[in-house]
């Protein structure tokens, strides 16, 4: 239909978006077409010897791109302001003709009813004489041919959200999975929530009229551009587009890249200038490409530590609307795991400078006008009651009876449990009050299968019965209304997904994405026992208990999981994976004690998880273990601790100190002596 609809004057749309007018609307539209006025046309002749518009590319040669140079501007293609009537202007010669539609007027539909027309350009015959029926796909013509400007800006009228275009290429195997790595990278670091993550495919690139609603284009190959796409995007560019280049072949003017085999696929030490000043240091994976002339450069920078200060990053304003790009030849899209990652040393750097890689990133995707705020915290979501041992699901609900109010609410100081049969969204939840759905056949959940604890619980007592959210403020909290109560065989876990308000030791606060094991664990020690005299061993053996969970699967030995005074779960030595916090109350001749522990599973950033130790594992000597998930695991490190605590209830210290001392992070002389010391005087009565 857009090649058959046109305006008076010979323009036509590309695009036509049906919009529902209601009759004061169609009114309206009535009387603006009886006042039409109908002017000659202009000769195409004289158009062709307009001169380029000021941002406009031309080209200098294959891949050599230039601004084109000073001068005025013809009337470029676009759909002129409805601030201008057409019968306002003069009809003589060289004159600017602004006529409506035949069927409707797009600006009058978004003045009128509020709505938005998606992506309606236009093409003027004064412009381009011998224009085809699909304009997208000339890729020849000037700059200003492929998109709409206003005032010197790209505009978005869409109505949808901003979008991020990925371009890795061609459809291969290899740029597919760069594709993932670039996505993964860019949802770390950006609320997907208010950007939209497209790949842009080469027939599209070439063919589409996506520059209209491109908020920011990512190039993300290493192969040469083709040349009609580059044309495209230096169109995109010169009409103020934001382009970021990731260890991509992509450069125009006199910027060039130069190959260094010797630093290619190495971990290289990188200075990255941010744009108030500032400097980062961090460990970078090198392309084997740096960037060598090239013009006047823009506020953000990097350049290795070497003798060269090899440019890295460069960031390089373009035309006179606003474009600019920023370009990178340091894998800032790959994690530490990726396997261009050659050796063990370089992943441990590279996985010590990854918080700083992604602050880099999103300094960069700042620069390039989006926004790399955290999203806002998730709507906290009601508990679920789950049984892990059916022989345990009769005793534990005449208990419950006894101690609800008449309206299933269990209250303590700090929480109300309101227990019912099913949530309706309805139902109000806040830190202090929160619903307990009791009836398991409603429950599932993406991140915790119910089955897969059951199996890989063994214990007699510990985590029998779960208290489970997918979002909750703290774990800590949950079970505070509960754990004075219960009997102890029943054994009372909380596990969440996700924590808004997660606790650390004193004033410190556990960050908790999703990927994070995180679980309260309920446990009582009388105070007239082996433990009970030493009761600030129980960390000890809950990060312990953790490490042996992993480290106790068959031909998972291996894993570098290890403990660090007094309760951390580090990398080796060089990294936290995990943390525990105990809370402890005395009441009469018993502990009742709250151990909160969290550990990343399957979360590679900020910092680094299991799965990146099994996959680096993996890598280095060709094995082919799976990755473990949260679920396993929590069950595992209960079941673990429980077994730990019986054996320190039998034996003492000296039952669980050679397990300790094999898995415990400190390896200088000075460290070990002290707390061995220390943990001499501990197990003292």
């Amino acid at each position: 239909m857009e090649d058959r609809l046109q305006m008076d004057n010979g323009l036509i749309a590309q695009k036509i978006v049906s919009v529902h007018l209601k009759d004061p609307a169609l009114k309206e539209l009535s009387k603006a077409s009886n006042k039409q006025v109908q002017a000659p046309l202009p000769s195409p002749e004289a158009s062709l010897e307009a001169q380029p518009a000021q941002g406009v590319m031309e080209q200098a040669g294959q891949g050599d791109w230039k601004a084109a140079g000073e001068g005025p501007s013809p009337q470029r293609r676009g759909c002129a302001p409805v601030s201008e009537s057409a019968a306002d202007g003069d009809p003589g010669q060289g004159s600017t003709e602004l006529c409506q539609l035949h069927l409707s007027s797009c600006h009058e539909c978004l003045e009128l009813e509020n709505s938005t027309i998606e992506s309606v350009r236009c093409a003027s015959a004064e412009n381009i004489p011998d224009l085809p029926h699909d304009c997208s796909s000339s890729v020849e013509g000037t700059a200003g041919e492929l998109c709409p400007e206003r005032k010197g800006k790209r505009v978005n009228i869409s109505g949808k959200a901003p979008n991020i275009l990925l371009y890795v290429g061609s459809g291969s195997e290899e740029a597919l999975g760069q594709l993932q790595q670039v996505r993964s990278v860019l949802t770390d670091c950006v609320d997907t929530d208010s950007y939209t993550l497209y790949h842009l495919l080469e027939d599209s690139a070439l063919r589409d009229p996506w520059p209209d609603n491109c908020l920011l284009l990512v190039i993300a190959s290493r192969d040469p551009i083709p040349k009609g796409i580059h044309h495209r995007f230096m169109a995109y560019l010169s009409q103020g587009g934001k382009v970021l280049g990731l260890s991509s072949s992509f450069t125009f003017g006199d910027l060039r890249v130069a190959r260094r085999d010797v630093l290619r696929n190495t971990a290289q030490n990188l200075v990255f200038s941010k744009a108030d000043g500032s400097e980062v240091r961090l460990s970078v994976l090198s392309s084997g490409y740096v960037y060598e002339e090239g013009p006047s450069l823009g506020r953000l920078q990097g350049h290795l530590e070497n003798e060269d200060k090899d440019k890295m990053i460069v960031h390089v304003p373009f035309g006179t609307h606003g474009g600019e790009a920023i370009l990178c030849q340091v894998h800032l899209e790959l994690p530490p795991s990726a396997p261009l990652v050659q050796t063990t040393d370089d992943f441990n750097v590279l996985k010590s400078s990854n918080t700083r890689r992604l602050e880099v990133l999103k300094e960069i995707l700042t620069a390039l006008g989006l926004s790399c705020d955290a999203p806002q915290a998730p709507a906290l979501t009601p508990l679920y009651l789950l049984l892990a041992a059916e022989e345990i699901q009769g005793p534990f609900m005449q208990w419950l009876a006894r101690h609800v109010d008449p309206e299933g609410v269990i209250k303590s100081s700090k929480l109300s449990l309101k227990f019912v049969s099913s949530y309706t969204s309805e139902a109000e939840i806040t830190p202090s009050s929160i619903p307990v759905v009791t009836d398991p056949e409603g429950f599932s959940s993406e991140h915790f299968n119910l089955e897969t604890y059951r199996q890989n619980l063994q214990s007699t007592r510990l985590g029998r019965v779960i208290l489970f959210a997918e979002v909750t403020s703290t774990t800590m909290s949950l079970l505070d209304g509960l754990m004075f109560e219960m009997p102890q065989e029943m054994g009372l876990i909380a596990i969440a997904v996700r924590q808004t308000q997660g606790k650390g030791r004193g004033p410190n606060a556990w960050l908790s994405p999703v990927g994070c094991a995180l679980s309260t664990l309920l446990v009582s020690i009388p105070l007239r026992s082996q433990l009970g005299q030493r009761i600030p061993f129980v960390q000890h053996l809950m990060s312990l208990a953790v490490v042996e969970a992993v480290r106790s699967i068959p031909e998972y030995e291996d894993i570098n999981l290890r403990v660090k005074w007094p309760n951390d779960i580090y990398y080796s030595d060089l990294m936290k994976i995990g943390g525990v916090l105990v809370n402890s109350t005395l009441v009469g001749e018993t502990f009742y004690i709250l151990i909160g522990c969290g550990f990343n599973v399957t979360n590679s950033n900020p910092t680094i998880c299991i799965n990146d130790l099994i996959e680096e594992h993996n890598k280095q000597n060709k094995a082919g273990l799976k990755p473990l998930q949260a679920d396993c695991l929590i069950a595992r490190a209960v079941t673990v601790l429980e077994k730990l605590i019986d054996r320190f209830q039998d034996q003492g210290p000296d039952g669980v100190l050679p397990l300790y001392y094999k898995y415990w992070a400190h390896r200088s002389a000075p460290t070990r002596f002290f707390l061995l010391k220390f943990l001499e005087v501990s197990t003292r009565v």
